[in-house]
């Protein structure tokens, strides 16, 4: 029998999107499916009245009682929503799914009974929905390891695939949760949790299974929070920090290219690089300037 597959969606704001998550759930090609609405809006009920406007069985809604912020609110969905799926899916409230995501992650947890999780690629969208141009996505679509068949991070190769550059689409990720057990999201993150979490799952031993095409759509737009955290700088505060200490751990197992990989920082000096010259096209050679600096620190 196929495992089932739920999807927790956690919502801080933005209805409208919201709106366009929930739809792109409800217009899957399997309906055999689950969603919780997660909801730390801090509105009570809003979010709930509508959903059970909906009329579906298949939607619920869980509110948090005060506002618990992105990463403990991704651990209450693993942890509490939908106990009876094996699969489950962390659907961010800004983004949609294709019409065969479910389908076709069913079929892919069929083939690969032992893997932790799973993903697929995902299109890039902007604010308004409709398809946007992105380098650093391309890139990183680039960087996926091998150019047939699906793709499977194990051991210290898929470590080093994930330090060349991270082209796991966190939201994608279908965790098994069997396997899961009792790992979460570490709460001291905002930003680089999913690559934490992942390389702690292939430090335990566990592998991670992805398809190369795409089935989810991601939206990138200046209100989210990768956006945000990369404005103020913080997301590569994050991420220095992270591959440092993924370095340390690499050498206490041995693992010498992920080491290696780790301690360059390649893609992560590469990101800001582009940034410096995008600022520099705009006019601000301040920001330039930071954003080099940024990129030569040890």
């Amino acid at each position: 029998m196929s495992e089932r597959l739920a999807f927790a969606l956690p919502f801080h704001r933005g209805l409208g999107y919201l709106d366009e998550a929930v739809a792109s759930v409800r217009a899957q090609d399997d309906p055999d499916w689950s969603l919780t609405v997660l909801d730390d809006s801090g509105a009570p009920g809003e979010v709930r009245a509508r959903l059970a406007a909906l009329g579906d069985a298949r939607i619920a809604c869980l509110e948090n009682v005060s506002n618990l912020g992105m990463v403990p609110t991704w651990n209450r969905a693993l942890a509490e929503a939908a106990p009876a799926a094996e699969l489950l899916t962390l659907l961010h409230a800004d983004d949609r799914l294709l019409p065969d995501y479910v389908r076709r992650m069913r079929a892919l947890a069929a083939q690969e009974p032992g893997a932790v999780a799973l993903f697929c690629a995902a299109r890039t969208i902007g604010a308004d929905g409709r398809p946007r141009a992105s380098l650093q996505d391309d890139i990183k679509r680039y960087l996926v390891p091998g150019r047939a068949g699906s793709v499977r991070l194990a051991g210290e190769p898929g470590l080093a695939a994930l330090l060349r550059g991270n082209f796991v689409v966190c939201p994608t990720l279908a965790f098994r949760r069997a396997r899961l057990g009792a790992v979460r999201f570490e709460a001291r993150w905002r930003q680089v949790q999913d690559l934490d979490l992942m390389a702690r799952l292939l430090f335990a031993g566990e592998s991670l299974c992805g398809l190369r095409s795409a089935h989810y759509e991601y939206r990138r737009h200046e209100a989210n929070a990768t956006a945000r955290q990369s404005a103020d700088f913080s997301r590569f505060e994050e991420e220095f920090a992270l591959f440092d200490e993924l370095a340390g751990l690499a050498r206490a197992r041995g693992w010498r290219v992920a080491e290696r990989r780790s301690r360059q920082k390649t893609i992560l000096r590469l990101h800001l690089a582009w940034r410096a010259l995008g600022a520099l096209a705009r006019g601000q050679p301040g920001e330039a300037g930071r954003s080099a600096r940024f990129a030569l620190r040890r």
